[in-house]
């Protein structure tokens, strides 16, 4: 070492070592690890304040130190079980009767009287709910009792026993695959190779995706702290998927036709990110997102897209071929990788029974559990569930052998119809309008003249049942072939429920509208997240 950098290394260091001789020697053994403590807490806060924004941060922060007031917490504890029991009402009473243990001696085949009074007791939902039941007609007869016969058919039957009952197993490979077909697997564009699985419905199916999607993107990217970015009007099953899964998710406001606003998307995709979606049509507005811009964005960054076509998978299809206006949804799109579709929505298959599509076996096998060191043997499980029920499985086949081609594109010549018809019924009432330019079989209407949420609670005493929605305040019906034969009643009942809320403004006695009004005007989600867990936790 050159003689003049070792004198200036000696000379630092003496100084260093006369500086510091002034210090305790414990404040300079702990000053580094409060430094490094003090850095981490910086991080931490930095990282909560990218992810939430400044003004949630904020509130966030603000309402944990109120908390922290004596008494305070005990009083917004006890103002939300106020609202809990609100939310409750009517159901306490019942389910002190519910039974808690098993009856000293059986009722053998009189269980079914009892259960048919049981069943009694339910509202009357036929044509009165939005969504919920697809089929038409009455619930004895007809397809009804046709996927009733098949499920009690295969009651006793399992797939994960693929060598006993092989029957249900080449059902559930004949109703992926013609899923697939009806979602372009057969097009060029589509690789060839869709393959998938049936699900207990739209959210495990889309867990699955995720799932997969995860782990496809961890073993050909190596990305370990994954992220998804997700529009606002998508699924709250996404929200459940990262909880499950450990996924950073990004939600992404909308643009002004309540689309996926693919710039916004862009603008979050980093080298963590393993997935974008798109809906098809969205669950609040019935609008299809910009599946091919999106499917361009995946394919750009090399990263997976996710169709949700939960709703849309077994009308739009239909719709396409009926010659309404439909833009690109499936495989045929450049970039998606996989996609959802309910077979127990307008598939008319019983609950609960979906799809999950990937777009070849790579990422399919990703979705697969399989372990080798159980000593009750190998063991390898396709889904979320081991066992399954083979009865909704035949059932669903059942659907869709029975329906065929034909039968489906006459049930979506009705239900879009209809849907026209509701569209149109709606904007002759001066005090509504319809929210987007809805693709598909569900409307949503929102209000600047009266409160909307009052509307529905006089819309609930006629015996509707609707969905409220927020972001905007609204309400939306999702139209099934319950409907056709009462359109014109809905739109009835509904200028009626708006004109009696424009003469007389104000909460009905027992209605919900004051509870969503201010669960969509606070700004402490956590608050209504708290309160959401609690009305779960006492509804059981």
């Amino acid at each position: 070492m050159d003689s003049s950098v070792k004198s200036f290394l000696l000379d630092v260091r003496a100084f260093a070592n006369s500086f510091l001789s002034e210090y305790e020697p414990l404040v300079l053994v702990s000053a580094p690890l409060i430094a490094l403590f003090v850095a981490s807490m910086l991080q931490s806060a930095l990282q909560v304040l990218h992810e939430n924004g400044l003004k949630a941060t904020l509130l966030g922060f603000f309402m944990s130190f109120v908390k922290l007031v004596p008494g305070v917490k005990s009083y917004i504890d006890a103002e939300k079980q106020k609202v809990v029991d609100k939310l409750q009402s009517g159901g306490k009473s019942v389910r002190e009767s519910w039974r808690t243990e098993l009856p000293s001696t059986g009722l053998g085949v009189g269980v079914i009287e009892q259960m048919k009074d049981e069943k009694r007791k339910d509202v009357a939902w036929q044509g009165k709910c939005s969504g919920a039941v697809y089929i038409g007609g009455s619930e004895c007869e007809g397809h009804f009792s046709l996927i009733n016969e098949a499920c009690s058919m295969f009651a006793h039957t399992n797939p994960l026993h693929m060598d006993v009952f092989q029957s249900v197993v080449r059902f559930e490979a004949e109703v992926v695959a013609m899923t697939a077909a009806m979602l372009g697997s057969k097009k060029k564009s589509s690789g060839g190779q869709i393959c998938g699985n049936m699900t207990s419905g739209g959210t495990e199916s889309i867990l699955l995706a995720v799932k997969s999607s995860r782990d496809y993107m961890k073993t050909t990217k190596g990305i370990k702290k994954p992220e998804m970015i997700i529009p606002e009007s998508a699924h709250s099953a996404y929200d459940k998927a990262a909880q499950y899964f450990n996924i950073k998710l990004w939600r992404v406001p909308v643009n002004k036709e309540f689309q996926a606003d693919v710039k916004a998307i862009r603008r979050y995709i980093n080298r963590n990110t393993i997935l974008i979606v798109g809906s098809a049509p969205g669950f609040p507005h019935g609008i299809v997102d910009p599946i091919e811009e999106l499917g361009q964005l995946a394919s750009s960054f090399d990263i997976c897209l996710h169709v949700d076509l939960c709703l849309g998978g077994f009308v739009l299809p239909f719709a396409n071929k009926l010659g309404y206006p439909i833009p690109p949804f499936d495989f045929s799109v450049k970039g998606v990788t996989s996609i959802s579709a309910d077979v127990h929505k307008y598939g008319l298959a019983p609950k609960g029974t979906s799809v999950v599509l990937y777009r070849n076996h790579d990422l399919r096998k990703h979705q697969f559990v399989a372990v080798t060191e159980w000593s009750g043997g190998l063991y390898v499980s396709p889904t979320i569930a081991g066992s399954r029920p083979g009865g909704l499985i035949a059932g669903a086949w059942a659907s869709m052998i029975s329906l065929g081609e034909e039968g489906y594109l006459e049930n979506t010549k009705k239900i879009m119809e209809v849907s026209k018809r509701l569209q149109k019924g709606i904007e002759e009432i001066p005090e509504l309008f319809v929210i987007g330019r809805p693709d598909m079989t569900v409307v949503a209407l929102g209000s600047n003249v009266v409160d909307i949420f009052e509307v529905n609670d006089i819309m609930s005493s006629k015996g509707w049942h609707l969905n409220a929605l927020q972001r905007p305040n609204s309400i939306h019906i999702c139209v099934t072939l319950q409907h056709v034969p009462i359109i014109d009643d809905f739109l009835r009942d509904l200028t009626e429920s708006v004109k009696t809320v424009k003469e007389n403004p104000g909460p009905i006695s027992g209605g919900l509208a004051p509870i969503y009004g201010a669960a969509g005007r606070m700004p402490d989600r956590g608050t209504v997240q708290e309160l959401l867990v609690n009305y779960m936790d006492g509804a059981f």
